[in-house]
């Protein structure tokens, strides 16, 4: 924080606007400097020691729980690769930066891996220390990674969380009251609404990502496809706006029967046998466990991920409305829509996002399916198609941004999808 450039904005504001304002910043500021005058000879302590031992804070992102999954497991995965890892005796506390919590359960496994302190103890801290010049050595930016594995270390370590005996008897009891009996693999499927945030994040217009949301109907041949094939699988969702319209006895719609629970999020998300999702916060507790991860109808393209070996994608058709032809993957870069990441984005540029075909959902499910269990059978120019997609990519993804946006390329893109749409290469 800048603390002239802090005060001298104060002080125009305050001859801009008069009394009113400067009553107004006096009412704001009186209740922040009495919870914090404490902090301040903490913070002097904690700079003094310093030269030996170090002191850092960092806010979890508690409020979405993608987020409070994927950027706290990152961050423990760098520390044990001694990445942004300070080279003296330190200690790291944490908060949980928004209340309440996205999920308790969650919530309670962190604190299990990392010294997390109240709020209200921490915050005042972090905010005193702010204003101090030099403090950035004592923060820990949480948020640095955006959710991108830039040095492919998912791969390398295991997961930092683990349930404790009485959790794992407690979750093998919900799933044999689900329905499903020991030693059964299910599958989870987890697809983006606008239904939660709507509800649980209110007074603000979400719609501008609603290109992101499909239609949860257009994955009942995929899953029918799992469950005749002996396998059960699990509609999660803590809020959605319908069912799904599968009578077969295998598809379990957790997220509208009433069994759902913060417990339960995270329990099937660590032991599915993979999970198909649209690219939504919760795809990232299989992700932290380790799960294999099919995404369909995932845009923006750019924001494909590919540091994973386990991801298996496949990104929705872009169409020109004018003309009514689906874009190349070249006509897309070309017209810079790679990036587009508002729903008004596209619209003002005349595109139209169509969702993946039933069909298209369910190939690369099976794909998904039959790679885990061995019985994957590829074409010859399989891995010529994948190859080219790749390089296409990255080279539009380093012409826009002057560097790799992530690490080595791990993942995979839908082998069937890019058998039958050889064009879209072209």
């Amino acid at each position: 924080m800048n603390i002239t450039g802090f005060i001298d904005r104060q002080i125009i504001q305050i001859r801009q606007g008069g009394h009113k304002v400067l009553a107004r910043k006096i009412t704001i500021a009186l209740p922040i400097l009495f919870n914090s005058i404490w902090a301040l000879p903490i913070v002097l302590l904690i700079r003094l020691i310093r030269p030996i031992f170090l002191v850092r804070f960092g806010g979890l992102i508690s409020s979405r729980i993608g987020h409070f999954a994927a950027n706290t497991e990152l961050f423990l995965c760098e520390r044990d690769a001694n990445i942004n890892k300070p080279n003296q005796c330190f200690v790291d506390l944490f908060y949980f930066a928004s209340l309440p919590v996205c999920n308790q359960q969650l919530a309670v496994m962190w604190k299990r891996v990392l010294t997390v302190w109240p709020a209200c103890l921490l915050k005042p801290v972090v905010y005193v220390n702010g204003l101090i010049p030099g403090g950035s050595v004592h923060v820990i930016d949480i948020s640095t990674q955006q959710v991108r594995d830039f040095y492919n270390l998912v791969d390398r370590y295991p997961s930092h969380l683990n349930f404790t005996d009485e959790e794992e008897t407690r979750g093998a009891l919900l799933l044999e009251g689900m329905g499903i009996p020991p030693g059964v693999d299910f599958v989870c499927l987890n697809v983006r609404d606008d239904a939660y945030l709507k509800v649980h994040q209110t007074g603000f217009d979400w719609s501008y990502h609603s290109y992101r949301d499909s239609d949860i109907q257009n994955y009942i041949l995929a899953v029918e496809a799992l469950a005749d094939l002996g396998y059960f699988v699990i509609r999660m969702g803590a809020k959605v706006n319908e069912g799904i319209n599968s009578i077969h006895p295998r598809v379990i719609d957790y997220a509208v029967n009433g069994m759902r629970s913060d417990f339960m999020d995270i329990y099937l998300g660590s032991k599915c046998l993979f999970c198909i999702s649209t690219g939504t916060g919760w795809d990232n507790i299989p992700y932290i466990f380790r799960r294999p991860i099919a995404l369909v109808n995932f845009v923006p393209l750019a924001g494909i991920l590919k540091d994973y070996k386990n991801f298996i994608s496949i990104t929705k058709h872009y169409f020109d409305k004018q003309t009514k032809k689906e874009l190349s993957l070249c006509d897309i870069i070309n017209k810079g829509a790679l990036l587009y990441s508002y729903s008004n984005e596209y619209e003002s540029n005349g595109l139209q996002l169509r969702e993946n075909s039933p069909e298209e959902i369910r190939d690369v499910v099976i794909e998904m399916l039959e790679r885990l269990i061995g019985t994957w059978k590829p074409h010859e120019d399989d891995e010529a198609l994948q190859k080219r997609f790749w390089v296409i990519l990255s080279e539009a993804l380093k012409a826009l941004f002057s560097r790799s946006l992530d690490g080595e390329r791990l993942a995979r893109y839908g082998a069937l999808f890019l058998r039958n749409n050889r064009e879209w290469l072209l």
